[in-house]
């Protein structure tokens, strides 16, 4: 039976008539050698929200998962018969299948959530994309060597040339690609102090159980605080927020640790940085 790409709400209800495979697979590129910042946030939330959820998959690692994906972006979930991608449309998808993380929360509580999960992605996802796209020493040290390096040359030289070309011209349209890098900096330390200001003391957004906010939020920021950068300004940011910090940890530890073993996947297999040490930032490259 051939897959059905799920990108819009009438295919993801499809898939609400059938339960959640136990062969379920998520894709992303490889994580050693290859993933980027910014596609290594979003596969780690959606990770975090399937964890959450409670519900088995396993990581696979493709070299060009981010040309498989539908949505041309990672990561990706393949689910019986179905293939669907990013964040939101797999919670989505997973709601039609009658499991949620905000059955519990009222109207104005979903709104408030998807309110700062919109903030998260306008300020965290794009300033990750300027970071390693737009800034030149991130770009020449990292992402010039990493994003092409599953391919040969030339193509290598093609493909990156591409993708800078696509997301510098996103960067102009959304107003961030002539932002100068502390102009950046600036947006995504008033981004984690909103999210500091309304988590407060709470281990999670909303109560005591955690939503696709955490998820988005864990993320992003565990990302942020575990990946070496020419300059590790961005883990410094974070780290001066404890209650962001100790967010981190208590997912990594509730839901990555405690569940499956340290892996980075629902069936054992896989490894991810872990915080080991708050106290540092990431080693610079």
């Amino acid at each position: 039976m051939p897959s059905v790409l799920l990108t819009d709400s009438i295919s993801v209800e499809l898939g609400a008539q059938e339960p959640w495979p136990a062969d379920v697979k998520l894709f992303q590129q490889y994580e050693v050698e290859q993933i980027l910042l910014p596609d290594n946030a979003n596969c780690l939330a959606v990770q975090a929200f399937l964890k959450m959820s409670r519900l088995n998959f396993t990581l696979d690692m493709r070299g060009n998962a981010e040309h498989m994906s539908p949505s041309g972006r990672v990561p990706f979930i393949k689910a019986g018969a179905f293939v669907v991608a990013e964040l939101d449309p797999i919670v989505a998808f997973v709601a039609n299948k009658g499991v949620s993380l905000t059955e519990g929360l009222d109207t104005t509580q979903k709104a408030d959530m998807r309110a700062y999960m919109s903030l998260v992605s306008n300020v965290l996802a794009n300033a990750e994309l300027y970071i390693s796209w737009i800034d030149q020493i991130t770009y020449d040290e990292v992402t010039k060597s990493r994003y092409g390096s599953v391919y040969p040359w030339p193509i290598n030289r093609i493909l990156t040339h591409q993708k800078r070309n696509q997301i510098i011209r996103r960067l102009r349209v959304l107003g961030w690609k002539q932002k100068t890098l502390e102009e950046v900096y600036s947006e995504v330390e008033h981004c984690c102090s909103a999210l500091s200001e309304r988590l407060d003391n709470n281990d999670f957004f909303f109560g005591n159980r955690p939503t696709e906010l955490d998820a988005l939020v864990f993320g992003h920021l565990f990302t942020l605080l575990t990946t070496p950068l020419p300059d590790n300004r961005l883990a410094t940011i974070v780290r001066s927020f404890a209650n962001l910090v100790k967010l981190c940890q208590i997912i990594e530890k509730d839901f990555f640790e405690r569940n499956n073993g340290g892996s980075s996947n629902g069936n054992g297999e896989g490894d991810y940085d872990k915080l080991e040490d708050l106290n540092q930032v990431p080693q610079e490259m």
